[in-house]
């Protein structure tokens, strides 16, 4: 990638000993590399509640691999267990100021796939394709310059977020019984316990490692608020600094990161990710061509409408995955999509199919497979004799 990033030709992709070149294999490349970046081994992300992890774990030898059919994907029962799943999207990994940066270190390769995901987003901005990246909207403010603070932390970690805004309201608390003279520590607790019963030490919650002041001092309700900032600032800012720097060096190398100001988040996630909801099934039939031998009304056609109308959402993002090479469909939907998906008629591979050569159905063409043609957003659909619902689950698996 980074040989290609300076370039502004449009980078296509095609891989060995497939046939298939332009659009349906490059957004697959992509796709896979999407997912390749989201693995738990490599160190980039935090991975759910911070109280959830008692220590970091993470694979020292993790390593970036994309390969069509080896590299880990998405299918309509849920996602690949190597990939990190947030609900609240992608939020870098804090990693200590004193981490090793030296050459094959674990956080050097850490700074390189930054640098690596920054040309694959702008690349991908540049020529128009799509990511599959549910980053969080806290990770989309840095890239567009803005500061986080404590309020930001409750966008990507929940729970770390609301402890840290009670304990910001205990301290505030104890600054105005101080000012009125009416304090007394043994008034202020947490959820019903002191602070010193907390047991809170100067580390990172959930990364024991990220020492956030030297010694060995527990925290007590009057370094409480030192203890607050530390924590806010391992977690949006300083632990978080030289992971955003090595994206925005790799982003610059296709294009100034700057021109992207003019977004919002939930714009610059639109405009990567295209749309989150891919389809309405009431508006399926108007943005879809039916060819060679299929019409809107063939019996196989009606079917295959009602059955993607029913469609859960991993179910969607599988069809469309196997039919376009991305989970995503680009802004606008179906109805923007080039070219436009297609659905034709495949005939049987049975000898006995070679005398039925109309649309209407065929008990011969239940034993196949449907087939597409990603770079053309083509799905050969076979003559189904009735709605096979199991089918389409093995296809799009």
């Amino acid at each position: 990638m980074e040989m290609y990033s300076t370039q502004k030709a449009v980078l296509e992709v095609e891989y060995f000993g497939e046939v298939g070149t332009g659009l349906g294999p490059t957004l697959e490349f992509y796709t896979l590399l999407s997912h390749e970046l989201q693995k738990v081994g490599l160190g980039m992300w935090r991975s759910g509640s911070s109280f959830d992890k008692p220590s970091m774990e993470i694979d020292v030898d993790g390593q970036l691999g994309v390969k069509p059919q080896e590299s880990a994907s998405f299918s309509a029962s849920g996602g690949d267990k190597h990939i990190i799943h947030v609900p609240l999207g992608l939020f870098p990994r804090p990693w200590p100021p004193n981490a090793d940066t030296s050459d094959g270190s674990q956080f050097s390769k850490v700074i390189g796939y930054y640098r690596l995901l920054g040309r694959v987003m702008a690349k991908a901005l540049q020529d128009g394709r799509l990511l599959d990246l549910p980053l969080s909207v806290a990770f989309y403010k840095l890239l567009l310059g803005q500061e986080l603070d404590l309020h930001d932390i409750s966008s990507f970690d929940v729970e770390l977020g609301t402890t840290l805004q009670e304990l910001q309201a205990l301290v505030c608390r104890k600054q105005y019984l101080e000012s009125t003279g009416n304090y007394n520590p043994e008034e202020l607790h947490f959820r019903g316990t002191s602070i010193g019963d907390l047991c809170l030490d100067f580390s990172l919650p959930g990364y024991p490692e990220y020492i956030l002041k030297p010694g060995n001092e527990n925290v007590d309700i009057s370094s409480l608020g030192d203890y607050i900032s530390l924590v806010v600032d391992a977690t949006v800012g300083t632990g978080v600094m030289r992971q955003l720097e090595a994206f925005r060096s790799g982003f610059n190398q296709v294009f100034d990161i700057s021109t992207l100001q003019i977004f919002s988040p939930n714009e610059l996630d639109y405009l990567l990710c295209g749309r989150r909801e891919l389809w309405k099934a009431e508006l399926l039939v108007d943005h879809i061509k039916f060819d060679h031998g299929y019409t809107s009304k063939s019996p196989a056609i009606v079917h295959l409408l009602e059955i993607m109308g029913e469609f859960t959402h991993e179910q969607q993002r599988a069809f469309c995955q196997f039919v376009t090479g991305a989970p995503r469909l680009p802004p606008g939907g179906l109805a923007v999509l080039k070219p436009k998906l297609t659905i034709v008629r495949k005939h049987s591979s049975s000898m006995n199919s070679t005398a039925n050569n109309g649309s209407g159905p065929s008990e011969s063409a239940d034993d196949d497979l449907p087939s597409v043609m990603t770079c053309a957003n083509y799905l050969k659909l076979p003559p189904y004799s009735s709605k096979i619902m199991h089918k389409l689950n093995i296809f799009i698996n």
